[in-house]
């Protein structure tokens, strides 16, 4: 069924792209050979394929013109080190998630994920349809850099621990490994947090330079072993309950392109946008049986807890946007548009 999948999702692409033979031919008399930059180690889950899915499929429809060498995280920068490369020209192009270039400017952590957001249908929305994409585009071509909004993950785990945390004051004096604005709301916990990238987590926990972590859903943190060490792994994902993936190419690259191959780079983001979300909601509950098996025990915050953990980003949220008119706009834009799909989403589904 899954080879099926793939197989109708690459001719949909393919299909989808309506080339005449003439787009075709002139797209053909340039070849192009891309690096592109992957922030996750293909080895990863869900997370760690759709770079070189969407290389080979870019191969494919170009009939081998438009050629993509994809790079392991390390080969060419660090995992989230990319954005000055980008910008600069010295890699063509990488595969990563907004939230890895909050140290350039915080309001991408917004086009990444934000605690307490909106479900991937919603999240989706906003992003082609009210104006979340237009305003990606426009920050991140500040710096010469071309935005393609490439992929979208489910609800992540809110993190593994060591010992059953019966009381959120047990969180003072803890320090983990914490990615975006989630982090924020921990610091207000005491927590002391830091963002490692993905090979960097294990080694951390084993030596204890980290107490605890999070990085994503089960099925990619049981490939980095978490399980191993930390056996207490807590849900819902309040920090991230959907996350997005970004291809971002320098500018100049981009605008070298043909408009046949830009138009190949979007639809093939676009296919990886599907098949990931239906990965990862397909993938995580074999991991979280398999964690168990291995004596983790996954645990439910209760409804204080939860509480707790909003009050906090009430006040995060408020922090982050007031002196940054990049946050202000992308959280003004996405309220306007969320109170819009209250009509339609308090009503349309299932409570």
């Amino acid at each position: 069924m899954r080879t099926l999948f793939k197989t109708v999702l690459a001719g949909a692409v393919a299909a989808g792209l309506s080339m005449s033979m003439t787009t075709i031919s002139d797209a053909q008399e340039k070849k192009v050979r891309w690096k592109m930059h992957a922030a996750f180690g293909k080895n990863l889950a869900v997370i760690g394929e759709p770079p070189h899915r969407i290389a080979e499929a870019i191969k494919k429809m170009s009939g081998g013109q438009f050629d993509i060498r994809v790079f392991e995280p390390g080969a060419l920068t660090g995992g989230y080190a990319y954005y000055d490369p980008i910008s600069q020209g010295s890699i063509d192009a990488a595969w990563g998630t907004p939230g890895a270039n909050q140290g350039k400017n915080s309001a991408f952590a917004f086009l990444s994920t934000w605690p307490f957001g909106p479900a991937a249908p919603e999240f989706l929305a906003w992003l082609l349809y009210g104006g979340g994409v237009e305003i990606a585009e426009e920050l991140y071509a500040r710096d010469n850099i071309k935005y393609i909004f490439c992929g979208m993950i489910p609800p992540e785990t809110s993190g593994w621990f060591r010992e059953e945390i019966k009381s959120l004051d047990q969180l003072k004096g803890m320090k983990m490994r914490f990615f975006g604005m989630g982090a924020k709301v921990m610091q207000k916990f005491g927590v002391s947090t830091q963002l490692l990238s993905a090979a960097d987590i294990y080694p951390a926990l084993e030596l204890g330079t980290i107490d605890a972590t999070e990085f994503s859903m089960p099925a990619i943190d049981r490939s980095l072993g978490f399980y191993q060490i930390a056996k207490f792994n807590y849900f819902p994902g309040w920090h991230q309950q959907a996350t997005t993936n970004e291809l971002l190419i320098n500018m100049d690259k981009w605008n070298e392109l043909s408009e046949a191959n830009q138009t190949m780079l979007e639809t093939a983001c676009m296919a990886n946008v599907t098949q990931e979300i239906a990965d990862g909601e397909a993938s995580q509950f074999e991991a979280m049986i398999e964690n168990e098996k291995s004596g983790v025990k996954n645990v439910t915050w209760t409804d204080d807890q939860i509480a707790q953990f909003r009050a906090a980003w009430d006040e995060v949220v408020v922090e982050e946007i007031k002196d940054n008119p990049d946050a202000q706009k992308i959280w003004a834009s996405y309220n306007a548009f969320a109170e819009k799909y209250k009509v339609w989403g308090d009503r349309g589904y299932l409570k």
